[in-house]
């Protein structure tokens, strides 16, 4: 292993594209995780309501069925 590890290094990365910095250096653009945001929050607030509703039936019915 220790004569492979000149192979393991990275390459420097490619230089920027001709247009780059113009307008100024830019910060990329993100990636837009808004609104799959929200939909994953709902979705797992119903998830975890339904799943709380399913275990207060299911310890309801288990005292039910106690005997007296």
């Amino acid at each position: 292993m220790l004569m492979f590890t000149n192979q393991t290094f990275a390459d420097n990365p490619p230089p920027p594209p001709s247009g780059h910095g113009s307008n100024g250096n830019q910060a990329p653009a993100g990636a837009p995780i808004d609104g799959g945001l929200g939909i994953l929050l709902a979705m797992g607030a119903v998830y975890g309501g339904k799943k709380l509703y399913q275990a207060r039936k299911d310890k309801q019915k288990d005292t039910n069925d106690l005997p007296v």
